[in-house]
């Protein structure tokens, strides 16, 4: 089985989508396919080698483009002048309705200029909104009937269309017809309102791909490569398995890779969660987009393209926004039968009161147009023009609240089944803490607390590693080490008025022949409490001890309690190590 995604081009509603949906699932080789209106995205399923050209002809023929990969750029131009051509029609069809619905009703309005009224004014002025305003309705309305199937546009166009054409008919016959009242004002609302709708929808869409656009971002542009003996910069689309590459301090790792030679620590929180840097040495795997702190590495590429742990992550991200609610089902099943059922109720209602009704009462006018003017109410009453308002503006209001609050709903129907949670799983690093780490705790082994951090500061001044970031937050303002050297994964060590301070690991003291073993004890209960801890030596004498942790946030656990009161089971996954998530846990509740 092979999986392809595929961007999908001119879709006006969900049922272009199943549409689409439906006829993929037909052709040959193609065991299953999902179509999503609100990515804009296919994912099908081939057995065997996939043939785009026969997915591309299917698509094509039922009125919608394929967007190819590697366009990016195009698409985003594509949807930019797509959207201004709706904001152009919505400002025009909007005056135009405006000017419509008021000259359609004097006494609402008696200040409206008289020459302004003239039906004849009012059908030219009902021509531009109803063709070119509602130009794209007619096309999806084609394709849909072209193949054999009904959409939510078929009803709206079956409508207006009935009522502009019927009222165009009035005013050419109006003795025919026993009456002067015309309809052009109900055929250009509704075209104008059903385009607002479209507008917040394609605004709405629009920002579903924002997180895709965020992890795309993550991943560098270019690369060091050495072939040939020589360093030459290229885009990373041309690193191929086994090329080596540089990666200097400060920058980001490109694609994965194992470390051939050099030692750094590396910030990879964007992946595992982990807000400490891991230390890496010859033989150790990096992962691309992780970001190198200090040292200059060489690796050797092992995953390039779609295969890096990004590209991955980005691909079960899109498939995420493809993929269907179980509530959607019975959304596509009422309408692949509403439509069709209205229409059935229409033609009936015509049938009933131009055949039957007359031999019972006696209607005000002809036959005709009497039923004509029922069939034509079934119709519009049945236009779901509040349903093309309404749930585009709950889903922007509710999405636009959400972000405020710092929430990221996915789309309308994580909305819409959001009600029915009772578990949540909480990321650690950034979600339930702050994501940075901090000094919690100075213990005093033979210096004060303030001339622990004063010491600990001279020495982490020079150093780019985030625990140095920690520990020169808690220390304030201090003078710079008359000299300085980084030992990769243990510590610093630093001199400052003839004096030689070193802060870092147990491995840091050993190697400098500090004994430690009567902190021992200590340092196993902070770390027990999922804390980083630092030795501080001066002069070859431990001074004291600094804990350092990603702190919870003010109200991680106050709203772990409401969620609890509310019946909701919460739990934490991270890729951070095992004891200080369980601290973490155990902090949170």
């Amino acid at each position: 089985m092979t999986k392809v995604t595929l961007g999908i081009k001119g879709m006006h509603c969900a049922s272009c989508a199943t549409n689409i949906e439906r006829r993929l699932k037909k052709v040959p080789g193609i065991k299953s396919a999902l179509v999503s209106y609100a990515a804009e995205k296919a994912t099908v399923d081939f057995e065997g080698k996939p043939d785009l050209q026969v997915i591309k002809s299917t698509v094509e023929g039922l009125g919608y483009k394929l967007a190819e990969s590697g366009q990016e750029h195009q698409h985003k131009t594509e949807e930019k002048s797509e959207l201004d051509s709706i904001r152009t029609k919505l400002i025009v069809g909007g005056i135009l309705s405006t000017m419509i619905m008021v000259g359609t009703l004097p006494d609402l309005f008696p200040f409206y200029p008289e020459p302004l009224r003239n039906p004849w004014v009012l059908f030219l002025l009902t021509l531009p909104v109803q063709f070119w305003v509602g130009g794209q309705f007619y096309r999806s309305a084609w394709y849909a009937t072209k193949n054999f199937t009904a959409d939510m546009y078929t009803l709206i166009i079956l409508g207006t269309s009935a009522a502009f054409i019927y009222s165009t008919a009035v005013l050419l016959f109006p003795t025919f017809f026993g009456t002067e009242e015309m309809y052009f004002d109900t055929a250009a609302v509704i075209i104008t309102l059903i385009l607002l709708g479209k507008y917040l929808e394609s605004i709405a869409r629009g920002k579903t791909s924002d997180a895709i656009k965020r992890l795309i971002g993550l991943q560098p542009k270019t690369a060091i490569v050495i072939r040939k003996g020589k360093e030459e910069e290229i885009p990373i689309e041309q690193i191929i398995v086994g090329d080596i590459f540089l990666v200097k301090p400060g920058g980001k790792v490109p694609v994965d890779g194992v470390v051939v030679s050099g030692e750094t620590s590396i910030d990879e929180s964007m992946i595992t969660g982990e807000s400490i840097p891991v230390g890496k040495k010859k033989g150790d795997i990096v992962i691309g987009a992780t970001i190198n702190k200090h040292g200059l590495l060489n690796v050797r590429a092992t995953k390039v393209g779609s295969e890096t742990m990004l590209a991955q992550i980005i691909k079960l991200v899109e498939e995420a926004q493809t993929s269907r609610a179980p509530i959607q089902k019975l959304a596509d099943k009422i309408a692949s039968i509403f439509v069709p059922a209205v229409i059935g109720l229409a033609v009936l209602t015509f049938l009933v009161w131009f055949f039957i009704a007359p031999q019972f009462m006696t209607l005000p006018v002809a036959a005709f147009p009497f039923s004509l003017n029922l069939m034509i109410a079934v119709l519009i009453i049945a236009c779901p023009c509040a349903l093309g308002l309404a749930t585009p503006t709950a889903i922007m209001v509710g999405t636009g609240k959400g972000a405020e609050n710092g929430i990221l709903i996915k789309n309308g129907e994580a909305l819409e089944i959001a009600q029915k949670i009772d578990t949540i799983i909480f990321d650690k690093t950034g979600t339930l803490t702050k994501g940075t780490p901090e000094v919690t705790e100075v213990i005093e082994l033979g210096l004060k607390k303030k001339e622990i951090l004063f010491y600990a500061g001279i020495a982490e001044k020079g150093s780019e590693h985030p625990l140095a970031d920690a520990i020169l937050n808690a220390s304030g303002k201090v003078p710079s080490a008359t000299s300085f050297k980084a030992e990769v994964g243990k510590g610093v060590v630093a001199s400052f008025r003839r004096k030689k301070i070193l802060v870092g690991t147990r491995d840091l003291m050993r190697i400098h022949k500090i004994k430690n073993a009567s902190i021992e004890k200590k340092l196993q209960e902070l770390e027990l409490q999922g804390k980083t801890v630092v030795i501080v030596a001066v002069d070859k004498k431990i001074a004291g001890l600094i804990a350092i942790a990603d702190r919870l946030k003010e109200n991680s656990r106050e709203a772990l309690d409401k969620l609890g009161k509310m019946g909701v089971t919460t739990y934490m996954i991270t890729g951070d190590n095992e004891r200080t998530a369980k601290e973490i846990a155990r902090r949170a509740g």
